[in-house]
């Protein structure tokens, strides 16, 4: 098999920057959202708030009584008869049009259910994940034992939950303010002979706030989100690798289809003094690789869910672009198929490029 060659991203060197053309859109995108102020606050497009979800639940001050009837008026239930065409269309028309704002609205259902763990991004794993190329440099460069025996063939998961910090609405209709985790895992469960170790764990807390803007062009729905994020790999020095980012991301959707647009800005650090000085910027150049935002459109039909996403700096060439498919496999869980290729699948390899094909199970949707 001949060998694969990085496929870079090259633009005319008179082209925008990317920088600029991703914050252009949000920003033009943002005041079209706020020209349609007077919508976001229309009361009669009102998702349910998160802490009408503790009503709901057994054994709490708040639960209600099916038995009483008054309790329905109390808690602004309403039933619809769906047998009649008034009632189709009035559930057409108090449903939000979009897979973002459905998911939104089944979220909020159970917000503050003890007992329930919402995710946040994709929560899934990768029995078989295999890469064209195991970035064994670092660990030879570093003197760690992992330099000699890595797999190309490997386990890869992700866990990843939020959760939402405010019960009713804090500045406008329907936003929301909430804190995420996200734990994604490299375990070189085929290495028998390394005792098969964890090659590489992420981490990345971040608390972010979301509203719908209800500008909706195209016949769609907008959101913004706004959010500061920390990831690292928790490492000793040398393989340590770690960065903070204040990121907006615009989300625009239409029925099954989904896009958003996420540039980011990197908060600077200090220079290290030495190498082995464990203060400073671990990575300095990881935005060469990273790039300086992403965009993916994601869409979904009766069975299967397809997602493309592409990240990327313009002034260097270099990024990278993940394919997700997931289809219908057993019970709620879903069969998953990954693809990527380019740089940074993961923070010791922001600056490796490789290729990688895994099958696994999908725990929860894409989007």
């Amino acid at each position: 098999m001949p060998p694969v060659l990085p496929v870079t991203l090259t633009m005319p060197s008179n082209r925008l920057n990317i920088r600029l053309l991703l914050l252009l859109c949000c920003t033009c995108l943002m005041l079209g959202g706020c020209a349609g102020i007077e919508r976001v606050q229309d009361r009669s497009a009102d998702l349910p708030d998160a802490g009408d979800s503790k009503r709901e639940l057994p054994g709490t001050s708040g639960s209600v009584d099916e038995s009483d009837p008054s309790a329905d008026a109390e808690s602004g239930a309403v039933d619809i008869d769906l047998s009649s065409n008034g009632g189709e269309d009035l559930q057409e028309e108090q449903q939000p049009n979009g897979a973002v704002s459905e998911r939104v609205k089944e979220e909020r259902a159970d917000a503050f259910n003890p007992y329930v763990l919402t995710a946040h991004k994709h929560n899934f794993i990768l029995p078989v994940s295999y890469s064209t190329g195991i970035n064994e440099e670092i660990y030879r460069a570093n003197d760690v034992p992992l330099r000699e025996g890595l797999q190309p063939a490997e386990v890869i998961f992700q866990i990843s939950l939020k959760s939402q910090l405010n019960e009713k609405d804090l500045f406008l209709k329907d936003d929301s303010l909430s804190l995420g985790i996200t734990l994604e895992a490299w375990w070189q469960l085929y290495s028998s002979d390394l005792s098969s170790p964890f090659r590489e764990t992420n981490y990345q807390p971040e608390i972010f706030y979301m509203v719908p803007l209800l500008w909706g062009p195209f016949g769609g729905n907008t959101a913004v989100v706004l959010g500061l994020e920390h990831q690292s790999n928790g490492q000793v020095q040398g393989l340590s690798r770690s960065w903070n980012r204040l990121y907006t991301t615009l989300i625009y959707e239409r029925g099954p289809l989904v896009a958003y647009v996420r540039p980011w800005y990197r908060i600077p650090e200090e220079e290290k003094e030495t190498p082995d000085d464990p203060e400073g910027d671990d990575n300095p150049d990881i935005l060469d690789f990273m790039g300086h935002g992403e965009m993916s459109v994601s869409w979904r039909d009766h069975k299967n869910e397809y997602a493309v996403r592409l990240r990327g700096n313009t002034s260097t060439g270099k990024g990278a672009v993940t394919l997700n498919w997931t289809f219908p496999f057993f019970a709620k869980f879903r069969g998953f198929v990954q693809f990527f290729s380019g740089y940074g699948d993961s923070l010791i390899d922001y600056d490796h490029y490789q290729q990688r094909l895994g099958v696994g199970v999908a725990l929860t949707n894409l989007f």
